[in-house]
């Protein structure tokens, strides 16, 4: 006899993106306001692997740095990190991973393209809105400064998320 083999495998999968989520952050390029890293890559995969209970090691990761655990970018952690200027995109996570894990969910290859590019978009939306009002500077700025600069890393990592999906499936 043993225990619940779902509970399980749910709760090795969720160390294991938050640590990946980490490991993540900690690779940065340093670009103010915003760094360039690859934990969106990380929040889209957890998706793409976990589904809707992706939402979980965004969420724990989150509650992580909140609580002064070195997990943010650079090693940086706390409250003051979350209310900084790369907090929208930080929060932003959680519902992005959401949003893929429910469209890797179905079996439809459009739906789950869109998943990751909706995802990317909604940490975009949130980070922008949230860059622009912690900094006062005007939403276009917010949007030259938190998403320009990292259109093109950003696609490249979608693709890498969606191609690593169908190859697990």
């Amino acid at each position: 006899m043993y225990g619940n083999e779902q509970k399980s495998q749910l709760i090795a999968l969720t160390a294991t993106f938050v640590a990946l989520i980490t490991v993540g952050a900690w690779i940065s390029v340093p670009l103010p306001p915003v760094p360039l890293t690859l934990t969106t890559f990380f929040v889209l995969l957890a998706g793409v692997i976990m589904k809707r209970y992706a939402a979980i090691p965004a969420a724990l990761y989150l509650v992580l740095g909140a609580l002064n655990i070195p997990v943010f970018h650079n090693g940086l952690a706390g409250i003051g990190v979350i209310l900084g200027p790369t907090g929208g995109f930080i929060v932003g996570f959680i519902p992005a991973a959401l949003i893929v894990g429910l469209a890797y969910e179905k079996k439809d290859r459009t739906l789950r393209i869109m998943g990751i590019f909706v995802a990317t978009v909604l940490i975009y939306a949130f980070g922008v809105a949230w860059l622009s009002f912690s900094t006062g500077i005007a939403l276009a700025e917010a949007i030259l400064l938190g998403v320009v600069p990292f259109l093109i890393g950003d696609a490249l990592k979608g693709v890498a998320v969606y191609y690593i999906g169908e190859r697990i499936e």
